[in-house]
């Protein structure tokens, strides 16, 4: 039987995955010493079991050696294997050396992943010069992609919709999106200047008046692109845009911003917030099944 085990703020993912895959639960202790240390205790036997340990990593620094120690307790207690499933993963973004003395953040990231589970399952990570995952992991990766579900939900709440994506990167997700849900498209060029600066270029869009632009984008933080694009397209005669990302990091006031110039702002479950609004466990559970 596959057992699953939720870190702190995961329990609920954890416990719909379990249900809908026949798995159980084991239940986790957590708590801190009062010399700041963390103490991690499983209460349910995992003796022989596939393990399943649930977190998304974002702000993965306050979090991650509680994680090592869930999946060593697991192993400790005679788990067969112990697995993770990050819906969101950390530290791709600095793949490469940009400077001289900079820690190359995904590949030293990954190396530890490795060497605490047996396998890792995640949801669309923010890649840039990696290609596939395997090329830093030393066990094997499982990425699934949520395009199929903002396009269903483009075609459950949206009427008469026009799917745009902030830069190149994007196309061909965006070419997704908007061809499962039968919507026409544009792929923006963009120029970043720095993590909250960037600068748009967006041409003549006279083709789609009258729709409703939906912005689309992997990871929303600074919120700094959708807030530009908003700007621009309100130029343009659109009328406010609804924003969908998979991951909704949200930086400082971010989302406050986002809501005070975008009709909706919807992200998918990969991290917990009050913008949830597209489920990721038919997602997930496919994905473990075909491990």
């Amino acid at each position: 039987m596959t057992v699953f085990v939720g870190l702190t703020g995961n329990e609920s993912l954890a416990r719909a995955l379990a249900r809908e895959t026949g798995g159980r639960i084991a239940e986790l202790e957590t708590r801190r010493f009062p010399d700041g240390e963390s103490y991690v205790r499983i209460l349910d036997s995992v003796a022989g079991e596939r393990v399943m340990v649930v977190c998304t990593l974002a702000d993965p620094d306050p979090h991650f050696l509680r994680l090592v120690f869930v999946a060593g307790a697991a192993r400790e207690a005679g788990a067969r294997s112990v697995e993770l499933i990050a819906p969101y993963l950390a530290y791709m973004r600095q793949d490469r050396a940009f400077a001289d003395g900079e820690a190359v953040s995904a590949r030293h990231f990954a190396a530890l992943l490795s060497q605490t589970f047996d396998r890792v399952t995640t949801i669309d990570p923010h890649l840039h010069r990696i290609a596939d995952l395997a090329e830093v992991f030393t066990v094997p990766t499982r990425v699934v992609h949520a395009a199929p579900l903002l396009a269903d939900w483009i075609i459950g709440n949206v009427e008469e919709a026009f799917v745009i994506g902030p830069d190149s990167e994007s196309r061909q997700w965006v070419e997704q999106v908007a061809g499962t849900a039968q919507v026409p498209h544009a792929v923006l060029h963009k120029v970043r200047r720095g993590d909250q600066n960037v600068e748009i270029h967006l041409p003549d869009l006279g083709f789609a008046k009258g729709r409703q632009p939906v912005l689309v984008d992997d990871i929303v933080s600074s919120g700094a692109t959708m807030l530009e694009v908003a700007g621009k397209l309100r130029s343009q005669g659109f009328p406010p845009p609804i924003c969908l990302a998979v991951h909704g990091l949200f930086s400082d006031e971010s989302y406050a911003l986002l809501q005070s110039v975008c009709k909706t702002v919807a992200t998918t479950q990969s991290v917990p917030h009050p913008s949830n609004a597209i489920p990721i466990v038919p997602l997930l559970r496919e994905a473990i099944w075909l491990h």
